[in-house]
């Protein structure tokens, strides 16, 4: 059974609550600690009122001071543009052909791609620009290029994208479905799977390539070439070269033929500045496939 212990001469008051016997002394707070809390209450008021806080209905307080944290980070960007007004420039007006003969120039243009890149281009070519397959995101890292891998090439691409319909410039063209439309029967998209897996392998079966051969010559060779090649003019892939956008093996290459491919790029001109495009461009070009311009 629990006992009180008799209280001494000089105790404090006690808060009224017992546990087992135990009571608590009602101690003041130290009148340090006690100043320091009502200095952050009064504190805590002050901010409220001098920047943004309360929250209502349509926006938050203003505040008195009108601080406001986009306000600070618009005027930062704003510092910053000014600052690279005049490479900008320079970029802007200089032939897409000769940046690369300016180093300062090329390194602006380089680092610039590289975050424009990072910011708008990564979510499908991925932060390497690897690409990915499984959703026919080119691998911009290789010298295969659709539609040119030149820096023109490049530029045109980025503007006005590829199949959207933002923009009457964008690069077109479309395969037809050739199982669903039924164009071929599916013994002759075997064939020509097989043929086509032969120009840059091993078919899966040998003995359908011949046949094939005549499929590809009669469906296939007007946009892809008579040797499989490829037409950069019409976006048409090089069936040669064992470089797959959305995969080689023989079930995603009857896939493709049976259903045909329709990737879509926007059209970044618009979205972008001409400058950023120019430099997104540049850096494309000089991960390692970029092609030397045509000859005129």
């Amino acid at each position: 059974m629990s006992r009180t212990p008799p209280k001494q001469t000089g105790d404090p008051e006690t808060t009224g609550h017992s546990w087992d016997g135990i009571e608590e002394f009602n101690n003041p707070l130290p009148r340090w600690w006690l100043w320091a809390f009502y200095a952050t209450i009064v504190w805590g008021v002050g901010y409220t009122i001098a920047y943004p806080a309360w929250p209502g209905i349509t926006k938050a307080t203003a505040g008195v001071l009108g601080y406001s944290t986009r306000a600070e980070v618009a005027s930062e960007i704003a510092g910053v543009d000014a600052a690279n007004a005049a490479i900008n420039a320079r970029l802007e007006t200089t032939d897409l052909t000769a940046i690369a003969a300016d180093p300062a120039l090329l390194n602006y243009a380089t680092n610039a791609g590289a975050a424009v890149f990072r910011t708008w281009c990564a979510q499908c070519h991925g932060s390497g620009a690897a690409g990915a397959q499984a959703g026919g995101y080119p691998n911009l890292l290789d010298d295969d290029w659709l539609w040119g891998g030149d820096i023109t090439a490049i530029h045109e691409t980025i503007s006005y994208g590829i199949r959207n319909e933002e923009n009457p410039d964008a690069r077109f063209s479309m395969m037809p479905a050739f199982g669903r439309d039924e164009l071929l029967e599916g013994e002759e998209i075997s064939q020509v799977v097989n043929y086509v897996m032969s120009l840059s392998g091993t078919p899966q079966d040998p003995g359908e390539v011949a046949a094939g051969a005549q499929v590809f010559a009669d469906q296939c060779a007007s946009c892809h070439g008579a040797d499989g090649s490829g037409d950069r003019m019409q976006g048409a892939p090089d069936l040669t070269d064992a470089i797959w956008l959305y995969g080689g093996d023989y079930a995603r290459l009857v896939e493709t033929v049976h259903n045909a491919r329709y990737g879509v790029m926007p059209a970044w001109q618009g979205r972008l500045t001409e400058a950023q495009i120019r430099a997104v461009s540049a850096y494309v070009h000089g991960l390692g496939g970029g092609e030397a311009p045509p000859a005129e």
